[in-house]
């Protein structure tokens, strides 16, 4: 179940980080989703490393840590496309 809750959570992080990141993506919303996915099990990994939740709960740590991880990712994203 922890992985199904992390792809759900990652995509809740990556319509976040989209959010709070506006601009114009170069693979568009599904992109974005996805690297939302990936954020969330990068933010979580690390969350669970430095204590701020595990990979199998739904805290807000966790899910401050999957938005950071989505908002890092896309980041890094924009910055290899352009």
């Amino acid at each position: 179940m922890g992985f199904l809750a992390w792809i759900l959570f990652g995509l809740i992080a990556g319509v976040i980080a989209k959010v709070i990141m506006p601009g114009k993506d170069p693979g568009g919303l599904i992109i974005t989703i996805l690297l939302g996915i990936a954020g969330a099990f990068v933010g979580g990994w690390i969350g669970s490393l430095v204590g701020l939740g595990t990979m199998g709960d739904f805290s807000f740590g966790s899910f401050v840590t999957a938005i950071v991880g989505a908002l890092v990712l896309l980041a890094g994203y924009r910055m290899i496309k352009k």
